[in-house]
């Protein structure tokens, strides 16, 4: 039986790219956002999951404002990641597992969530930044990956709760699995940052603090809010928080918290680590 083994939570900012390629990770503005991946990085090459469930914000590359996807699941052998127009160079492609994959999308869609099945899919620095913070680089990567695209950029975009649920249905996708698998979910984006308009490079760390400890402890209390009244508190591409709860629905209510990390600013962004453990 495939096993879901635990969670992690990161940002997933372009500037991380930059920083990995031009060998900054040990400058002072960069060096603690970095270190605070150190227990995760150590916990990852301990168990050696088989397959990373990458859930992330696509920002362009694989869908434009006209065709959005609330929820996407990539159900591919392989994904390409290419240049967005932040000069990320491309790094290699990460290796899929199509039959898991549909086995997720099936699950899911059988319980009420309304999935996009995408069988060519690209993936953009959402979905690579946080494999290269947490794994380095490779030429051939050291698992397989699942890229799980949820909207916060065109609204109408899911509410927190539905983010929660559809967490929750994805424990019970990954349980029901026959195969011997160990797993692990990235919720990535956040924490709070706005890019645009007069209450741009907002951070409200008190905020911030907040929804680490409702992730790791009271998921109710962030899912019980409005789009509306996250964007008010973190900003508008603050909002990516609700992909923290797509992680966080799909452990055991007691999954433990092995580490918890908290950096502010980087890159006009209030940056969360979370590394929480399946009981």
């Amino acid at each position: 039986m495939a096993k879901l083994i635990g969670g992690v939570t990161t940002s997933h900012i372009p500037a991380i790219g930059n920083a990995i390629n031009d060998g900054l990770t040990q400058e002072h503005y960069w060096k603690r956002f970095f270190d605070g991946y150190g227990p995760v990085k150590q916990w990852l090459v301990e168990k050696q999951p088989d397959v990373l469930i990458v859930v992330y914000n696509d920002h362009g590359l694989n869908f434009f404002l006209d065709k959005v996807p609330t929820f996407a699941i990539g159900c591919a052998d392989e994904y390409h990641n290419a240049d967005e127009g932040w000069g990320l160079k491309p790094v290699a492609p990460f290796a899929g597992d199509a039959e898991f994959s549909w086995h997720l999308a099936e699950s899911l869609i059988g319980q009420n969530f309304d999935m996009c099945t995408c069988q060519e899919m690209k993936v953009d620095h959402g979905f690579v930044n946080p494999l290269r913070v947490l794994f380095g680089d490779h030429e051939r990567w050291p698992f397989k990956a699942i890229p799980l695209a949820v909207n916060t950029v065109q609204h109408p975009i899911p509410s927190a709760r539905r983010c929660y649920n559809l967490g929750q249905g994805l424990g019970k996708a990954i349980a029901s699995y026959p195969e011997d698998l160990k797993v692990v979910i990235v919720g990535t984006g956040g924490l709070s940052h706005q890019l645009q308009g007069e209450r741009a490079g907002i951070i409200d760390v008190e905020y911030d603090l907040a929804c680490i400890e409702s992730v790791i402890s009271n998921p109710d209390w962030l899912a019980d809010q409005s789009n509306a009244e996250i964007i008010r508190k973190a900003g508008t591409e603050g909002v990516e928080v609700i992909m923290w709860l797509v992680m966080r629905g799909a452990l055991n209510e007691k999954a433990r918290v092995l580490h918890k990390h908290y950096h502010a600013p980087i890159s006009n962004t209030g940056a969360g680590v979370l590394l929480l453990e399946n009981c």
